[in-house]
């Protein structure tokens, strides 16, 4: 497992962008698929982008295609997530995840290590 840190979180009116950001502990990140995931209060965690361990194969919930972008920086040990056009059903807590299983995943299960999460709200 590794130990992941995510920042970047915050209030944002709709229209407008943010960058979150999530640093991992160790010198195994590259061996990891990342994603990030979000929950919003009385619904379940779900996946918003994946990420292949070398970065070439990104995956997207539908609802964020075009808006959002992650990219990762192995030599950094971290992952990206700029939102833009956010919108207010984008609020949530956004957490940054590894999985040790080789192939993209967008399952909760799959992933292995989890962040303590960052706040993300849009205003209207």
């Amino acid at each position: 497992q590794v130990q992941l840190v995510e920042s970047g979180g915050g209030l944002v009116q709709a229209g407008g962008s943010l960058r979150l950001s999530c640093t991992a502990s160790g010198r195994t990140f590259s061996r990891y698929v990342m994603g990030w995931f979000r929950q919003a209060p009385g619904k379940e965690r779900e996946s918003v982008a994946t990420i292949s361990r070398m970065g070439t194969t990104p995956y997207y919930r539908d609802s964020v295609k075009g808006r959002f972008t992650i990219s990762r920086d192995n030599a950094k040990n971290t992952v990206y997530l700029q939102m833009n056009t956010l919108k207010p059903e984008d609020t949530a807590v956004y957490y940054c995840a590894a999985a040790s299983k080789e192939g993209l995943t967008s399952y909760v299960d799959d992933y292995d290590s989890w962040g303590q999460g960052t706040q993300v709200t849009v205003t209207s």
